[in-house]
């Protein structure tokens, strides 16, 4: 059995991490939005989801406060290059709109695990308190998953009629 302290430890590296994650995910989002303008229905809910996903940068920025620690700034620059990085190596592509939304859903899959492990450890280092700020945010990324595997088909489809007008072919 894990001692307090050491749950209490990967706790807090695990709330660092979901920390450093939500960045990236902030930095993602932020560049679709700029090219995704083509795809109305997929622009509102990445705004929705960028909302949410700011809030749960937040409320990981409080939950480390309230274990008596800070955020690591080593790891919210790196992941926020490693957004910019993600989100643009699409860009290029003539099927980004795609390939963002599988990229979209593995991350949505990665976030969800994070937050079912965060809870795991909650429970275990004693930080019951957390526990529901925690499964909001694990509740947000499973709709948002939700949601993209109901619009593969219709975001494929969209795509091929964006495709099929020359008008239309330079926003992807």
């Amino acid at each position: 059995m894990m001692t307090n302290e050491a749950a209490h430890t990967a706790y807090v590296d695990g709330l660092r991490n979901a920390h450093a994650l939500e960045k990236q995910a902030i930095e993602i989002i932020e560049r679709q939005l700029e090219r995704m303008e083509s795809y109305p229905e997929l622009m509102q809910r990445l705004r929705q989801h960028l909302q949410e996903t700011q809030a749960q940068h937040e409320r990981l920025d409080r939950l480390l406060e309230a274990s008596g620690e800070s955020r690591s700034m080593l790891k919210d620059v790196a992941m926020s290059f490693m957004g910019n990085v993600a989100a643009l190596a699409h860009a290029p592509a003539d099927d980004e709109v795609l390939k963002n939304t599988f990229a979209n859903a593995g991350f949505e899959a990665y976030e969800i695990a994070a937050y079912t492990s965060l809870i795991a450890l909650a429970q275990q280092a004693g930080h019951a308190d957390a526990i529901t700020e925690l499964q909001k945010s694990l509740e947000e990324e499973r709709s948002m998953l939700q949601w993209l595997e109901q619009h593969v088909e219709p975001l494929t489809l969209a795509y091929l009629e964006r495709e099929a007008d020359p008008s239309e072919a330079t926003l992807r």
